[in-house]
């Protein structure tokens, strides 16, 4: 059974077998309506949307998953990660919102809300340290609705799927002649609309894919393209040689974030923190010194070409 489809501003589609030909359309629907009104920006009267206008809400159970995975990330991290970078993504063009005129004052002011410890819940609410703080999970929400539905179709008695949300992948079991899920990896595209070519493959079971990569994502300011990895330190895109780079984790909701991660840190920084975490391999395209594509991966990645 393959369902597929349009949802959180992109695509999904999701791969099962199932002996009993049951159609679970509905109930993925509903898993993605619910992401959507708790953590999605672009719907006004979702649970993020109220706590970033500071309106009194009640927190479910998913907004709770997404800051808890969110304030780790930022703490394995240091901060590369920060899900109070909202108010510096929306001004560079990234968001619901249109761009600002970047200046140094106004990056150095945003900056200011810009702190994952300054932001905790207690007693049900969100607690900020300045009430103009506002959450983005945008970076880990798409991983965690792919994780959501496996979790579904593991209630559901369902052994083998390939689960994919807009790139964010979970894999469970192999396919009926026992062969793995195989997963292609984007070549670094020129322009945001160029043909999608496959770098590599990668035989999948039982683990979380990420590709997260700057060619496709940026915004264009006099001339010069901005990368929409922005480093929370310093509120501007990066600019390392990174072009991309996709994790294995044992879900996708961890590779989306440490993906993230990857792509702010760069290759240098953030190779020893990948290195350091059991069950996580990653597999980097970056661009040398003589302006050529490089790959790199670690021990435990195999890709099949």
């Amino acid at each position: 059974m393959v369902l597929q489809g349009q949802a959180q501003g992109s695509y999904y589609a999701v791969t099962y077998y199932d002996s009993l030909g049951r159609n679970f359309q509905r109930e993925i629907d509903s898993i993605f309506h619910a992401v959507d009104v708790s953590v999605n920006l672009w719907v006004d009267t979702s649970v993020i949307s109220k706590v970033n206008r500071n309106e009194e809400v009640t927190l479910d159970a998913i907004f709770i998953d997404n800051f808890n995975i969110a304030q780790e990330a930022a703490r394995l991290s240091d901060g590369y990660f920060d899900p109070t970078i909202s108010p510096i993504v929306a001004a560079w063009g990234f968001s619901y919102k249109h761009g600002d005129s970047i200046t140094p004052q106004l990056i150095d002011s945003l900056k200011q809300l810009v702190d994952y410890r300054n932001i905790r819940i207690e007693n049900g609410k969100v607690i900020k340290a300045n009430p103009a703080m506002t959450l983005d999970f945008n970076a880990i929400a798409q991983g965690y609705t792919s994780d959501l539905i496996a979790s579904f179709l593991d209630s559901r008695g369902i052994k083998n799927y390939l689960v994919d949300t807009g790139g964010e992948i979970m894999a469970k079991g192999c396919k009926p002649n026992g062969q793995s899920w195989i997963v292609g990896i984007e070549k670094p595209a020129e322009n945001w609309d160029s043909e999608q070519v496959v770098q590599t493959r990668v035989a999948l079971r039982d683990k979380g894919l990420v590709t997260s990569g700057s060619t496709r994502k940026y915004v264009e300011r006099n001339g010069k393209r901005y990368s929409h990895c922005i480093d929370p330190n310093t509120g501007y895109p990066v600019e390392h040689q990174l072009l991309s780079v996709t994790v294995l984790a044992e879900n996708s909701v961890w590779a989306d974030a440490l993906a993230s991660i990857c792509m702010v840190m760069g290759l240098e920084k953030s190779l020893p923190l990948i290195e350091s975490m059991d069950g996580v391999e990653a597999y980097y395209i970056y661009v040398n010194e003589k302006n050529e594509l490089e790959t790199y991966a670690t021990e435990g990645f195999s890709v099949i070409d």
